[in-house]
This record gives C-alpha cells, structure tokens and sequence, in this order.
C-alpha cells in the first residue's frame, strides 16, 4: 500500500473548520455519495470539508472475481477478509491524518459511510487514537466484531454512533446490523438507531435525519 487514495472533494464554504470522510459501498466509487451534500443543510459557515475517497480496485470473490473497487473483499461462505480490513482501515486512517495535517481537530472530523464502507467507518473509527466527532454506518455491519473490545481506543469509547438501516434489505439484512448494534451496545457505546422501509439503500427521511445529526455533532 502506498500514497494516499484519490478523493473527491466539496467544501460547504471557505475556510473548513470540520471535515466528513465518507466511504462509498462495494462497487461503488467516490461519486455515489457526492450528490447528497445539498440535501444535508450543512452551514456554510463554519464550513465543512466533504471527503469522498475512491476504494482500491481489486477482484471481488462473490461477484466471480470482478475487479472493482472494495474496500476488501466478500466471499458467499461468510469468512472475513481481515487483512482486507486492516489495510482498509490504514487508508483511512491516513485520510484522518491529512485533515489533521490541514488544520482540522481530531473532534471535528466524522467517518462516514455506505455498506462496506459504512463497516469500515465503524472498523476505523472506533479504533482512532483521538477522538472523533461522530462515526456514521449506513445499511452497514461491525467487521471484526470479535476484535474491538481489545482493540477500541479509549478517547472514542464515547464517540456518537449513528447506524441506519433498511427493513427490507436483501444485501445486508437487517440482522446483521442490529447484532453490531446490540454488540458496541454491551462494550458500552451509545448508539442513535434508525430504520426505514427501504432496500439496500438510502431515503430522504434518513438524509434528514444524517444532516441533524452531523449538524449536532460537528462544531
């Protein structure tokens, strides 16, 4: 793994005082999500950086071997690409570190994410050395779940999570979210909880309810 991930980039106004790294699903790129920030009612001062990062490209197991991009891979029986994850979770650690580098304080920058990437805002985030302002997972999954108690860093054990999904999911189903959801539940985080009558996929209701809830949580 070398350099940075190219991203895409929108700031709300001048001078940025807070950034979202938004991690797009299996498939997908850095585009997916970009529309969505009008729709969020984000300030335009103080300003937020918009960061939509391009996963790596490499071949997929379920989907036949397909080269796409992933932010690790995904096999039918269930096995977990853990080095996948970790090398994943690097990359975005050191997107982290460029908005610090910026000017951005560790509690002014919010992991988000769709699908594999919302799992990966929950694998990085709740393992990031300083705190953060929020971790966001949509229609997602905790990865590794066997690994975060040991794992988890201290200043983000009370970091607000928001996780969201929807009721008719047939890509993620829904049970997979509430046991990650119930499991950081027992480790002691507090979760804000939605769900909506939806596939895999995102509704207006659940952009209004992203947007009041970045607006809380970023300064």
């Amino acid at each position: 793994m070398s350099g940075l991930l190219e991203t895409i980039e929108i700031e709300t106004g001048p001078s940025p005082e807070a950034a979202v790294i938004w991690l797009h699903g299996l498939g997908a790129d850095g585009h997916d999500f970009q529309p969505i920030v009008p729709e969020l009612g984000m300030p335009v001062a103080p300003a937020v950086r918009f960061v939509f990062p391009h996963a790596p490209l490499q071949p997929v197991t379920i989907s036949g071997g397909a080269v796409m991009r992933a932010w690790y891979d995904v096999t039918a029986d269930g096995r977990q690409d853990a080095a996948g994850v970790r090398a994943s979770q690097a990359r975005v650690e050191a997107l982290v570190a460029r908005e610090r580098a910026r000017g951005i304080a560790a509690r002014s920058i919010a992991l988000a994410g769709f699908s594999q990437g919302g799992a990966m805002a929950l694998q990085a985030g709740l393992r990031q050395p300083e705190r953060l302002a929020g971790i966001l997972a949509l229609s997602a999954y905790l990865p590794l779940p066997e690994s975060v108690a040991d794992e988890a860093s201290q200043p983000n054990r009370d970091v607000p999570i928001f996780m969201a999904h929807g009721t008719q999911d047939p890509i993620i189903p829904l049970s997979w979210a509430t046991r990650s959801r119930d499991r950081l539940t027992t480790l002691g985080y507090v979760i804000e909880w939605h769900e909506y009558p939806m596939p895999h996929s995102v509704c207006a209701e659940e952009i209004a309810d992203i947007g009041r809830w970045l607006r809380g949580v970023l300064p």
